[in-house]
């Protein structure tokens, strides 16, 4: 990782990185229209970024510029008195890629993870995605399971 590259816990104050995350993430994902058409409002960011159940890292190149990003969840779990955390969105912007970043990203989860007392951090990749695959390959062990989107239903 070529070093102007820093890694950020975005807090409260961060609106604007967790904007440029946003962006980024939808030119990473080729998908413009879900990252920035309809961003929350600040005050919904600013509430998100304040939580303990919501870990948004940012890769900074410079003071401002967002090269990276993981948006991740802390799961209370129910059986045991433990949590995991879950690697909802992870992506580098095209020119930064294969710098160490995404595994610099991971590092600091991991870091946050044992801090909080989370037993395993977990992600999801598409059968296609080779990247992503060949990246969680060298990091963790390997599930194969069946994804299911559920859509909600007004009840009685």
């Amino acid at each position: 990782m070529s070093s102007p590259v820093s890694i950020r816990t975005l807090g409260p104050a961060d609106v604007a990185l967790m904007r440029s995350m946003l962006d980024m993430f939808g030119d990473a994902f080729d998908d413009v229209d879900a990252y920035r058409r309809a961003q929350p409002p600040t005050g919904y960011l600013e509430r998100l970024l304040g939580t303990d159940t919501f870990i948004a890292l940012a890769a900074v190149h410079g003071r401002d510029s967002v090269v990276g990003g993981i948006a991740a969840y802390l799961l209370p779990k129910f059986e045991q008195a433990r949590s995991e955390i879950y690697i909802y969105d992870l992506a580098v912007a095209k020119t930064y890629r294969r710098q160490g970043i995404a595994t610099a990203l991971i590092a600091e989860l991991q870091r946050i993870a044992a801090i909080r007392g989370a037993y395993v951090i977990f992600v999801q990749a598409d059968y296609d995605d080779d990247a992503a695959i060949a990246l969680y390959s060298g990091m963790g062990a390997r599930e194969d399971v069946i994804h299911f989107d559920i859509a909600p239903k007004a009840g009685r």
